[in-house]
């Protein structure tokens, strides 16, 4: 079952910049649900680490014009899932 379907598009495109980002050999953007989680290893996560972590971070900055603090707690929690995520860097693009 493919997760685009309740994906946003800009989730997917957010999905689409991590694939690329940390290359994420074997698993297509659209596959990756919105909630579950980046980092750990969950069962539907990604499993992602702390370099990955790194990684996502300069991606958003470079691709969104969005900075994530490591001393900022809802940046921190952003990292929670791709959702958290996208609505994080929607949410302060705005601004």
């Amino acid at each position: 079952m493919s997760a685009s379907a309740t994906m946003t598009p800009e989730e997917l495109s957010m999905a689409q910049n991590l694939v690329q980002a940390l290359s994420l050999e074997g698993i297509e953007a659209s596959s990756i649900a919105p909630e579950a989680m980046l980092f750990g290893s969950h069962a539907d996560g990604l499993g992602l680490d702390s370099i990955d972590a790194l990684e996502i971070a300069l991606m958003v900055q470079q691709q969104y014009g969005v900075e994530l603090r490591s001393e900022d707690q809802q940046a921190r929690a952003a990292f929670t899932s791709l959702r958290s995520l996208t609505n994080y860097v929607q949410q302060r693009r705005k601004n």
